[in-house]
Formats: C-alpha cells, sequence, structure tokens
C-alpha cells in the first residue's frame, strides 16, 4: 500500500465494530464473557484495537455466524484446538439443530460442513475462497494465511480473497519459495519503530523483496495459476449478473461485502502495527516493480 494512505496501529470500538459488521455492545459482551480479551485503553480512557483484536474479532464473527454458541467459541480459543477438539462437540450438535431446521438453517449448515471437511476456520470462509484452496496439501496452509484472506474478504468480497489465494497455494506447493518467504517476512518484522528509515537495510531488503515478488510471479505464471485467476472471474461473472445501474454506482465506489462501507473506508478501520522502516521497505519495493514494468 502506498505512503499517501497508511492504515491506523489502533481503532476505536466503534470502527472495529463497523470493520467486524457487528456492534460496540456486542464486543463489549465479548469482553465481559472472556471471549475477546480487553485491549489497551487510550489517553482519553478508551479502549484501541489492535491488528490481531480484529483478526479474533472476524473470526468470532464467522463462527458466530455458523451458529457455533459463544461459550464454545471462547473454548475453542483457549484450547487452540478449534479445527478439531475444540468444536467438534459443537459440531455435531449443531448438525442435530440444522437437521431439525433444515430452511431457516440452510446457510449454517453449509458452513458447518465445510468446517467439518476443511477445517475450522478455512472452512468458515466463503464457498469461493474454500473451492479455491481446497486441493492444497493437508497443513501447506498455515494460520496467517487464513487471517490474511479473511481480512481481504471483508475488504474486497471473495472473489478479492480467491484471486489472493493464488499467492498462497504457489506459497504452499513450493518450498523453496516458501522459505525465501519466511526470511523477508522475518526480515521485515526486525524493521520496528527503532530502525530509522534511511537505515541501509531498508532500502537492502526492498531490493530482496522485489526479486522474491518477481519470482513468486514467475511461479505464478509458469504453474498456470494465472490462467486459473482469470476462470475465477469468469466463475464470478457467471454468478452475479450484470449489476443495474444503482448497483454499478456500489461498483465504481469500491463497495463490497462490508455493509454501507466503501473498500476504502473498510481499509481505514482495519488497523496494522507497521512501522515506518517498513513503510519505507514496502514503498521501495513497489518503486522497483514500476521500473520493471512494461509501462515504464
Amino acid at each position: 500500500m502506498h505512503s499517501s494512505f497508511k492504515p491506523p496501529h489502533q481503532v476505536k470500538i466503534g470502527d472495529a465494530a463497523a470493520f467486524a459488521g457487528t456492534t460496540p455492545r456486542a464486543i463489549r459482551h465479548y469482553h465481559e464473557i472472556g471471549l475477546l480479551p480487553e485491549p489497551e485503553r487510550g489517553g482519553d480512557d478508551r479502549r484501541r484495537y489492535g491488528h490481531e483484536d480484529m483478526i479474533r474479532l472476524l473470526w468470532i464473527r464467522k463462527m458466530a455466524d455458523a451458529g457455533i454458541a459463544l461459550d464454545d467459541i471462547r473454548d475453542a480459543f483457549t484450547t487452540g484446538t478449534d479445527s478439531e477438539d475444540g468444536i467438534a462437540g459443537t459440531l455435531e450438535r449443531l448438525e442435530e439443530t440444522l437437521a431439525e431446521q433444515e430452511a431457516e438453517l440452510r446457510r449454517q449448515r453449509t458452513a458447518v460442513r465445510r468446517m467439518r471437511t476443511e477445517g475450522s476456520r478455512m472452512g468458515l470462509l466463503s464457498d469461493f475462497v474454500t473451492d479455491r484452496l481446497k486441493n492444497l496439501p493437508e497443513g501447506s496452509l498455515r494460520q496467517a494465511d487464513l487471517d490474511t484472506l479473511l481480512v481481504t474478504e471483508r475488504i474486497f468480497g471473495p472473489l478479492g480473497a480467491a484471486v489472493q489465494a493464488t499467492r498462497f497455494i504457489a506459497l504452499a506447493t513450493h518450498p523453496a519459495l516458501r522459505e525465501d518467504s519466511d526470511r523477508i517476512d522475518d526480515a521485515e518484522e526486525a524493521l520496528d519503530d527503532s530502525v530509522p528509515v534511511d537505515d541501509p537495510r531498508v532500502a537492502q531488503l526492498a531490493v530482496e523483496r522485489h526479486i522474491f515478488e518477481s519470482a513468486l510471479q514467475a511461479v505464478i505464471e509458469e504453474s498456470g495459476l494465472d490462467e486459473d485467476d482469470d476462470a475465477l472471474f469468469d466463475a464470478w461473472d457467471a454468478l452475479h449478473p450484470e449489476p443495474t445501474d444503482n448497483d454499478e454506482a456500489d461498483i465504481s465506489s469500491g463497495r463490497r461485502e462490508t455493509g454501507s462501507m466503501s473498500a476504502f473506508e473498510a481499509i481505514g478501520k482495519m488497523p496494522y502495527d507497521t512501522s515506518p522502516a517498513q513503510w519505507r521497505c514496502m514503498d521501495l519495493a513497489i518503486e522497483l516493480s514500476a521500473q520493471d514494468s512494461p509501462s515504464s
């Protein structure tokens, strides 16, 4: 993301609720029952929510929307085994309920089946994204990958997340690329607030990021994953007829599945703990990519 716009480090409860598709009252209830740890407060004594808080809140909303009881969601987070043991009993009880209320809870049944087949977190993503990932080797997709797809789906919708999944498919199926990705990610993580923006490591790492992204894109093209992306757009268009004039206005303004928010507005409500040195590194890498583009 270019330096002309940077997401906040933290957001207030109202913005957190708007982004997650819930209410401040619901978030306060999550705090009260121990489902969502209460974050630090700012100088005005108001809660401030960071990146990890928002990731957890989004997963809570996904699980709750799928019909999982809040107590069971809390237990799943506590045990750290939400993909298997943490909610296994809940899934069985929920499926019995769904069998009795077929028409009213059809969407919940679909989500639960995906959760059981694909694993809890991946099964909570949309069908469009889950189908894109379902043929990956077991254990090759990381929780951080799913967290990223969750946020992308919230901002840009299922199509945006499904296209982004191409990156994680390439990494999951090419161990050498994954190793390089981990190394660069760790180096970027080390560019914390103590590192000045003119530190030589920043420019060097930008070069390494640019080289890696170019290699990743080459693998995507050589493996035909970019053609799969084209098929995704065709499949999406087939599932979603031509928009009306009003719908076109929403699309042109960046609106997706974020309620009344545009994608740009949604980005501004998702906090990231990114240092000035990390932003500078990203900007330099983008500049290098622009220099290599055919148009330049």
